[in-house]
């Protein structure tokens, strides 16, 4: 699948290009020239006459260095978009400087762990699911985030805590695919990915920021484009067009999308069951500069996506038939109006809209443990405003936002297994399913002990013993707002950045903070050393927060374990980092983080449906490490690696939102948002530029915590054989199946393939918790860019495998937070592309 490279010739907001030329107009090919804004630096290299152009930038002011042997070094603050011709002077001295033809892995001396998605590498990459491409490149290409199922990815230790900036549009609502329907991978430019701690500008989710600038169509005066289509295992299918023209003064970049297949969802078995799934997008950017310090921009986003609840086969058996549909639309203007030479106004009011909607079965009762019914709907609406200055050693912003949520859940549960809640158990402690025991009192002149477990609450929602259905329909109003200014002095081979923001919040609960950010960054030679420290304002989630919150006369009486509403969280985290450039080709960069957080906040799934809730911890503290490895090309290959330690200790009690399947630690315990080492390594060998290509892929997770699930072997006797044959339970040489449970062994027997249980007497939630069993997963993919071998037209051609050994493997295992999902088994795929 072709990611970010779909067009030679695509613009985003604005474009800086000239000539560099000696004091003779003569031309100078192979000068080194650098531009820097905001912490971010690209790097280019004059062309053989003299050419060079930096396209995809950010309007506003950029600083700009050119250097070349036998001439004096050149530095000025420029505003892009512009054009310029740079006159090199000659040496005062007889001093030359040495300069190096080409400049990968440009070493950045930045306060904050930060690095720019590599399009040769990301174009190369096989998607599983283009319906989350953008979360699959994150988790490749990002440091110390760990993989779930169904799109989920956890950066440095947290639970999805992810903003996007679009265009400078704020994004903080979670993006897997069962909130919401992902921007298509094939409409973005740049994507830079800020993982140390953030800048004044970034508030709300912070553990990863992602930089997103979309494709323009400003300047392509002939149209360029693309046209693919793809087929693969599962009957999974890509279809993918988009079209970038324009004049000097006005562009257009169109993008239409549509996939599916029969693994949608990440499964509750190794072969999928029921789940299908398909999803369509359109997205239209329009630019207009109507002068030279004026410029328009209108983002217009549709996005609808379809796909079934995956079915264990316990779940089959019972003809289960749970579907769901997400719409989405997003419109995004925004005006840049240049204030003098040196400052940039930027305006971006927004409006976007989810609405979800989940459908159970049509005979509830074939719904295993609930049948569940919602329509959601999540409003975003409003504005931020900042103006960039960059001048002599300073580069600074100050900003204001202002935006609301509006929230409308409606909501309809009922229990349809009888054992679920049992009012009564027998003798062997065994549920009493007897449709007629609807009281505790009933228990013993029957014969029978009261369930210590019972919900009384929800007896009378209990389908299998005649009840209702729970039904629950509330409207919420989320308002927030925030200020900031930011500024980055360079003094030479130090780098300080400082900043201060302020956050209000006003929803279902209340919340502000002030919130400092330092950093400081200093280079010797070929090193740069790294130090910061920010104070952070943590916002709750908003899918199913009303409920979670049990606001309004109908309160929830699911939430056994709610003991107040889901409120605002304050984190302090501080970063130490280096980064090494090695020779011209490598580059090493490692950050240590260490996050301290007071309300800290999870999810909790319901039952075995895609329906999550809300949740908070009374704190959690994070440490880690986040490493990056690049080599540049040569003589073709080039490695590219990311690797991550995490420790995320969450300690208890649960003081808000909602938990439906067992009581929650009140101690300290290993949530599943970290592993305690993952890497993703991928080789790539590319002899020339416009020749065939092939990556290798090789990633290794050492298995996500499972907090209360199965501490010993012994409490893994009372899953159905279903459950038991997931995890890979086995006794001696009989391993369990969904009709061969295994409800005696001993000790030295036990063992199970995909879940890692503790010897006996050594478990503990914190220091040596059940994990999922480590894994080892690869990946390949092959292609060219142009098959024909043509000039005015290329045909490209991508093949990929994934899971080429077929492993199988868990991402989860009966997770509270998530549910159970296996990783995919072993799929091809094959693309072919028309580009114009």
């Amino acid at each position: 699948m072709v990611l970010f490279g779909n067009f030679a010739k695509a613009q985003a907001p604005g474009t800086v290009n000239g000539s560099v030329v000696d004091p003779s107009g003569a031309v100078i090919p192979g000068a080194l020239i650098e531009i820097e804004s905001n912490g971010l630096r690209r790097t280019t290299v004059s062309s053989g006459t003299g050419l060079f152009e930096f396209r995809l930038l950010p309007l506003g002011a950029h600083r700009i260095r050119v250097t070349a042997a036998g001439f004096q070094k050149f530095e000025r603050v420029i505003v892009a978009p512009a054009e310029i011709r740079i006159l090199l002077s000659l040496p005062e001295s007889t001093t030359s400087l040495s300069v190096q033809g080409n400049a990968p892995n440009a070493l950045e001396t930045s306060p904050t762990a930060r690095s720019s998605v590599d399009e040769g590498l990301s174009s190369k990459l096989p998607i599983r699911n283009q319906a989350t491409g953008l979360s699959e490149v994150v988790s490749n290409l990002a440091p110390g985030v760990a993989s779930d199922g169904n799109g989920f990815f956890h950066p440095l230790g947290e639970h999805a805590d992810t903003a996007m900036s679009l265009d400078n549009q704020p994004i903080n609502d979670q993006q897997a695919k069962i909130f919401t329907n992902q921007i298509s991978v094939n409409t973005i430019a740049t994507m830079d990915i800020i993982t140390g701690a953030p800048p004044a500008e970034y508030g709300g989710k912070t553990s990863l920021i992602l930089q997103v600038a979309t494709k323009s169509g400003l300047g392509e005066r002939k149209p360029t484009g693309s046209l693919s289509a793809g087929y693969g295992s599962f009957g999974t299918w890509s279809e993918n067009a988009a079209v970038a023209f324009g004049r000097q003064r006005w562009g257009n970049f169109l993008a239409a999308n549509s996939s599916g297949g029969g693994r949608f969802l990440d499964t509750p078995e190794f072969r999928p069951i029921h789940a299908k799934g398909n999803s369509e997008s359109v997205f239209d950017r329009v630019d207009l500069q109507p002068n030279d310090k004026d410029s328009l921009r209108l983002n217009l986003t549709l996005g609808r996506s379809w796909f079934q609840t995956p079915n264990s086969y316990d779940a089959e058996q019972a003809s289960q038939d749970q579907r769901s549909q997400i719409r989405s639309i997003n419109i995004a203007p925004g005006w840049t109006h240049l204030i003098g030479p040196a400052a940039l106004l930027s305006v971006n009011p927004f409006f976007r809209q989810d609405e979800f909607g989940y459908h159970p079965s049509r005979d509830p009762l074939a719904d295993l443990s609930a049948t569940v019914a919602q329509k959601r709907r999540l409003n975003n609406f409003g504005i931020r405003s900042d103006v960039s200055y960059s001048r002599g050693r300073h580069t600074a912003k100050i900003g204001v936002s202002y935006w609301q949520t509006r929230l409308h859940e409606s909501f309809q549960l009922g229990v349809t297994d009888p054992a679920f809640n049992s009012i009564c158990l027998d003798a062997n402690g065994e549920a009493v399913t007897n449709p007629k025991l609807l009281d505790p009192e009933h228990c013993g002149p029957g014969g029978y002990a009261v369930n210590p477990d019972l919900i009384p609450g929800i007896i009378q929602y209990d389908l299998s013993r005649g009840g209702k259905l729970f039904e629950f329909d509330q409207r919420a109003s989320i308002k927030e707002a925030a200020v900031f200014a930011q500024d980055t002095v360079a003094l030479g081979p130090l780098t300080i950045n400082g900043g201060l923001r302020f956050d209000r919040y006003r929803g279902l609960t209340n919340g502000h903070l002030l919130q400092p950010r330092f950093g400081v960054a200093y280079r010797v030679a070929q090193t740069v050393f790294r130090l910061s420290y920010a104070r952070l304002f943590e916002t709750p989630y908003n899918e199913n927060l009303i409920l979670a919150n049990g606001t309004g006369s109908a309160r929830n009486p699911f939430g056994t374990f709610r003991t107040t509403p889901v409120e605002t969280g304050k984190r302090n985290q501080f970063n130490a980092g280096i980064a090494q450039k090695i020779g011209t080709r490598l580059l090493v960069d490692a950050d240590y983080f260490w996050k301290f957080t007071r309300n800290a906040y999870d999810f909790s799934s319901l039952f075995n449906s895609p329906i999550t809730f809300p949740i908070l911890w009374r704190k959690s503290k994070i440490d880690g490490a986040a490493i990056r490895v690049s080599l540049a090309p040569v003589h073709g290959f080039a490695v590219d690696t990311t690797m991550g330690h995490v420790r995320s200790r969450f300690f208890g009690p649960q003081t808000g939102g909602l938990i439906f399947t067992s009581q929650p630690s009140s101690g300290v315990f290993r949530i599943d948002h970290a592993e305690e080492f993952q890497q993703t390594t991928h080789v790539r060998f590319q002899p020339k530029k416009d020749s065939p290509w092939i990556v290798l892929t090789w990633r290794y997770n050492s298995g996500l915590a499972l907090p209360g699930v199965a501490p010993d072997y012994q409490s893994a006797l009372q899953f159905t054989g279903d459950e038991q044959a997931q995890m890979g339970l086995y006794c001696g040489n009989a391993f369990a199946s969904v009709s061969r449970p295994i409800r005696s062994c001993a000790a030295s027997q036990f063992g199970a393939t995909r879940v890692r249980i503790p010897p006996p007497g050594t478990q503990d939630d914190d220091r040596n918790p059940t994990r999922v069993a480590p894994r080892q997963l690869f990946d390949i993919s092959a292609g060219t860019e142009n098959l024909l071998r043509r000039d005015s037209y290329r045909v490209t051609l991508h093949l990929s495998a994934v899971n080429i050994g077929n492993k199988v493997a868990l991402y989860n295992f009966l997770s509270t937070f998530s549910g159970t999902h296996f990783v995919s088994p072993r799929a091809y795929q094959a693309e072919i592309g028309f580009v114009f």
